[in-house]
């Protein structure tokens, strides 16, 4: 079973501390066959990933993972492919410019719609798709969304420009499946900039929780009463592998929510 992860927090020095406290959630089942981590984080004004294969069988722990790691916005992915085979240029998470995506689930019958959902990127776009997932794709259709609004490269995002590339996205795919009789696509994913994340519920099971301090420390790390651990504050999106059953904390999120987080880690709410 994979994992998708969005992080966000007020403090980039205790990541590793927070993805062992949501260990429950976060933890990944032993895969079957092959499989592949990635992890894409902003740190000192650059824009930084980790990919490597995972071993079948192999134990998976966040919190070594990312040790060494200072970021506030943090994007995780565990993969087991469903479409394309696995290499780097299949493993998420996907980036371009200054943004960061993550997809769990699949576009079905993606090797009919393609050739279509290409030919709806501009060409500087097209030419970005290195791999061969759907979920790169359907990145760059995110994208092309945010170009036509005039987003893409704006420093100052307009947080209903992102949520409308996502609806549009996903409702081209829609369209363009309906046209074939393809069932609807399960597009679970995360998105950021690194000011703002956005995650979409559409299919399997995503949940969140903001949390204030760290209450469950690592072995061998202390800190006193009212420490620096007491200070962090974060968001964190969890997609997949918990079967419904979420940790004390946590809020399901319906099928077809858009979440949205801001730098200041105001979170709202939306529709599809």
């Amino acid at each position: 079973m994979g994992r998708l992860v969005g992080y966000m927090a007020n403090r980039a020095d205790r990541l590793a501390d927070a993805l062992y406290q949501e260990r429950a959630m976060v933890s990944a089942h032993p895969p079957t066959g092959p499989s592949g981590w990635g992890v894409g984080f902003y740190q000192g004004g650059e824009m930084l990933h980790k990919k490597r294969p995972r071993v079948e069988g192999e134990p998976l722990d966040w919190s070594r993972v990312v040790e060494g790691v200072r970021s506030d916005c943090v994007v995780l992915h565990l993969r087991q492919p469903t479409v394309g085979d696995f290499r780097s240029e299949n493993t998420h998470p996907f980036r371009f410019k200054s943004w960061l995506f993550a997809h769990s689930g699949t576009i079905q019958r993606f090797e009919a719609l393609r050739p279509r959902l290409l030919e709806s990127l501009p060409d500087f776009l097209q030419r970005s798709v290195r791999g061969a997932t759907d979920s790169e794709v359907f990145f760059h259709l995110i994208l092309a969304f945010l170009n036509d609004a005039g987003s893409l490269d704006s420093p100052e995002l307009a947080e209903g420009d992102a949520l409308s590339a996502l609806r549009s996205a996903t409702r081209l795919v829609d369209r363009l499946a309906a046209e074939i009789g393809a069932p609807e696509a399960g597009l679970n994913c995360v998105l950021t900039n690194g000011r703002y994340m956005f995650g979409l519920r559409r299919g399997a099971n995503m949940a969140m929780v903001e949390r204030q301090g760290i209450h469950d420390l690592r072995p061998g790390i202390s800190e006193p009463p009212g420490g620096a651990a007491s200070s962090l504050r974060y968001v964190m999106l969890v997609s997949d592998g918990y079967e419904g059953k979420v940790s004390p904390g946590y809020t399901p999120l319906d099928n077809g929510a858009l979440v949205s987080i801001n730098h200041d880690l105001d979170v709202a709410i939306h529709s599809l």
